[in-house]
């Protein structure tokens, strides 16, 4: 899908084939703090055809009414850079799609995606309501394309693709790290020249992402972990002054900080990582979210494994308790996302993709429970396959328990 049908493509994904509620309203909730904007107390939030129609209106005509008493309100999650829906098992090939060894920027694994994983619902235990899906790539500096999708478990489910490239800058087995900042380095230079004096190097769909990236209408994503590379790659926008760089990972981007910062470049970090990984990655520490809010720097989250996204409330909640604002937690796994991404979700407010989950309390803390959870503006289910295994080796039977199915 091109960039410009992105506008097109969330205004049509927003209705699935499920019959949805034609208005809803949640009443007497209250919104949680998220980024800039304040928790508001006692509101209403109105939903209409899987889309936030109203906040506070003066009067409520909807189908179907909820009442927030005492619980909390938040947009849905969005789990950042996972290969959900592209694998099931990892250390079975069979299952796996989201890899391939000759992998180039324009390697796009949205064909391969099932909404049909188990994966999914497991996921939404946990407050997540979409993912940006990325691909692990190849032997080369790209690994190709992400996209994004709900977890309605719908095959015609919301997706956008082509939301970014993703590329990595870091040490090879085999090799010089030089090779992955020339191959980028290349790339942009070539979609850079003026169309008369631009030798055809790239396949024309190469060549046409290489030119987005350049001018800005779609991410670069580059998986770096070193100080020194980071500062490589912040250089580029001198270069290139449209270009929209977003750096993952980052296990050192505190000694650079403040570079980052002036930059305006946006970090996706991991606020759980906190061991050093290899001679890139020395000095990650837990509190190193906090300490990257602090000075200024624009960043969002990526969390656990897709077989393990429903962990993603509590990666932020570690942040917050090493020091990192609530709000600003919140936002890392919402509307920060959102923003790097260009999609129409992660906040409570009008016009929003009516993605929502309803807590019984502080969505960060261990024994919050998750009450309800929409995408777009229609419950989904909460029952996992786990809690089917459980039911089936737990519950009574006639059959001896070893019999069980």
């Amino acid at each position: 899908m091109k960039l410009s049908s992105i506008a097109l493509a969330l205004a049509l994904g927003a209705i699935s084939s499920s019959a949805l509620a034609q208005s809803m309203a949640i009443e007497n909730v209250m919104i949680a703090a998220n980024g800039d904007n304040a928790a508001v107390e006692n509101a209403t939030v109105v939903i209409t055809d899987g889309v936030i129609s109203a906040i506070n209106p003066a009067s409520v005509n909807a189908e179907l009414v909820v009442d927030g008493r005492g619980k909390i309100l938040t947009p849905g999650f969005i789990a950042a850079m996972n290969n959900l829906g592209l694998t099931e098992v990892g250390m079975v090939a069979a299952t796996r799609d989201d890899r391939e060894e000759k992998a180039d920027i324009s390697f796009d694994p949205s064909p391969a995606f099932n909404p049909k994983s188990a994966l999914q619902a497991y996921a939404r235990q946990g407050g997540v309501t979409s993912a940006i899906v990325a691909p692990s790539g190849g032997k080369g500096t790209f690994k190709g394309l992400t996209f994004a999708v709900d977890l309605s478990s719908e095959f015609d489910g919301w997706m956008v693709t082509e939301l970014g490239a993703l590329a990595s800058v870091g040490y090879h087995d085999k090799g010089s790290r030089v090779s992955d900042i020339k191959a980028i380095v290349d790339l942009l230079d070539n979609a850079a020249k003026p169309s008369d004096d631009k030798e055809d190097k790239e396949p024309k769909a190469q060549a046409r992402l290489a030119k987005a990236l350049v001018d800005g209408d779609m991410p670069l994503l580059v998986r770096v972990d070193r100080a020194a590379d980071i500062l490589q790659l912040l250089r580029l926008k001198d270069d290139y002054a449209q270009l929209n760089l977003v750096l993952v990972g980052v296990a050192e981007a505190t000694k650079v900080a403040q570079q980052i910062a002036a930059a305006k470049v946006t970090v996706l970090i991991n606020p759980m990582d906190n061991l050093p990984g290899s001679f890139d990655s020395l000095t990650p520490t837990l509190e190193r979210a906090a300490q990257l809010h602090q000075a200024g720097v624009q960043m969002a989250f990526v969390g656990p494994s897709a077989h393990n996204l429903k962990r993603i409330r509590y990666y932020a909640g570690n942040a917050v308790a090493n020091g990192l604002p609530s709000e600003a937690a919140l936002a890392a796994i919402t509307s920060s996302v959102a923003q790097v991404f260009g999609l129409q979700a992660g906040r409570v407010a009008v016009g929003q993709k009516a993605d929502l989950a309803l807590w019984s309390a502080d969505p960060f803390e261990y024994d919050s429970k998750l009450e309800s959870l929409w995408i777009n503006g229609e419950a989904v289910s909460l029952e996992s396959r786990q809690d089917k295994l459980r039911e089936r080796y737990t519950g009574a039977s006639e059959r001896p328990r070893a019999y069980r199915y």
